[in-house]
């Protein structure tokens, strides 16, 4: 049994309070021995205020939980698995799975897995907000600090780091180790890792959030999923936000990337009309229930070009880590990144805990998520090539999802 540990009493800053750091924030607490003290002190600093923070979060985002590398095996770990699920749109009991419709909403495929050892369910649907407030009431709301951006860091002749901040009183702080968990657009990695940015996938999503003050319509109140074009090469994702309201996103291939348009704001009628009428035309084939849809999209409409990045190994040159977007976004049509950003928070932390220096940490977490972040990386590529094929090719592909379909009934995995 460890009496003394190398981080004891040192002091870890995290840029970023989204799920990856808040992750690793809670898993550090978790899994510290009670008997080494003094623990790692942790600040955290998020860019966005209280109020930026909360109009980001008005969508429900997936996490799986069909093997060891899902977002509700950390959530497990965590100790916040019950508290979550008691949060679920979709996913608990007889109903809710990830569906696969035809134009005309009869059902390709049914997907719903046998869930990992210990969870009662393999994947579930759940508003962001009631996500990220469970984990900063889990980690503390006054271990973060709100509206601090960090924008760079510099290594200092004693091996700590350095880190400027915006928006705070002080210009800058000193650590031991900075953990980067900004987001895809993080500001750390671009002062550090310059020419690391996002591509373009080659896939643009636009939508909104459909009201329905009298209740979402099914078969969306209880399942979440895409829609097909019947080979014309557009397909339509389709989620619950809550009782009363539910996303759907279009996507189709284009050479280049669109401006963006985000959840964040409530945007100009101008706007949102722009996106309705384009969105009929191009899914002019998807059916009444994607027209409505369309017609209750009052207030938010995105406009969204699918981006990524590779994930990458660390150096340790410089004592920073990156975690979840900050090293690997995913787009979304991978549906994995909540699930990669809070494990990788789970997973850093555990190897901290129990490796016998940073550097061997590191090297350990980076065995783990990189190839974690690979997979769900060529899944989304994937997926953004066969949901948006043509011709014979998209017969093909259905046909493949028709067969699989039907051998995950016959497993008793649907």
């Amino acid at each position: 049994m460890m009496s003394t540990h190398y981080f004891s009493g040192r002091h870890i800053v995290i840029a970023g309070g989204g799920m990856a750091g808040l992750s690793f924030a809670i898993a550090l607490r978790k899994l510290w021995p009670g008997s080494l003290l003094p623990a790692p002190r942790v600040t955290v600093f998020e860019r966005d205020t209280k109020l930026d923070a909360a109009g980001r979060e008005g969508y429900s985002l997936s996490l799986a939980g069909f093997d060891s590398t899902g977002g509700l095996v950390a959530l497990k770990d965590l100790g916040l698995l019950d508290e979550i699920l008691g949060h679920a749109l979709t996913g608990l009991g007889e109903t809710g799975a990830f569906k696969i419709w035809d134009a005309d909403w009869s059902e390709v495929m049914s997907v719903r897995l046998r869930p990992a050892e210990g969870l009662p369910t393999s994947l579930i649907r759940i508003k962001r907000k009631d996500l990220r407030q469970t984990l900063l009431r889990a980690v503390g709301e006054d271990t973060v600090h709100w509206g601090v951006a960090c924008l760079a860091a510099t290594k200092l002749e004693d091996g700590k780091v350095t880190v400027q901040l915006s928006g705070h009183a002080q210009p800058s702080i000193e650590c031991d180790l900075l953990i980067v968990a900004d987001g895809a657009n993080s500001k750390i990695r671009a002062s550090l890792r310059p020419d690391d940015g996002l591509e373009y996938a080659g896939a643009v999503q636009m939508g909104g959030i459909a009201r329905f003050p009298a209740g979402v319509p099914p078969p969306l109140n209880n399942n979440w999923g895409m829609q097909l074009s019947g080979g014309q090469g557009v397909g339509c994702f389709y989620a619950q936000v809550d009782d009363t309201s539910a996303v759907w996103g279009l996507s189709f291939l284009e050479k280049e990337p669109r401006q963006r348009l985000t959840f964040s704001t409530f945007h100009s009628q101008e706007a949102i009309r722009a996106v309705q009428e384009e969105g009929r035309r191009r899914g002019h084939m998807l059916g009444p229930l994607f027209h409505t849809m369309v017609d209750a999209t009052t207030d938010h409409a995105i406009v969204f070009p699918a981006r990524d990045k590779k994930p990458f190994g660390h150096t340790m040159d410089l004592p920073v880590v990156f975690i979840g977007d900050a090293n690997h976004a995913v787009s979304p049509f991978a549906g994995y990144g909540a699930s990669l950003a809070l494990k990788d928070g789970w997973d850093l932390a555990q190897q901290l805990v129990t490796a016998g220096s940073v550097e061997e940490a590191v090297r350990r977490y980076d065995a783990i998520s990189v190839p974690r972040a690979n997979k769900a990386l060529s899944t989304s590529r994937f997926r953004i090539k066969w949901f948006h094929c043509t011709g014979w090719t998209f017969f093909f592909a259905r046909a493949l999802l028709v067969v699989g379909g039907l051998m995950l009934r016959l497993m008793g995995r649907d």
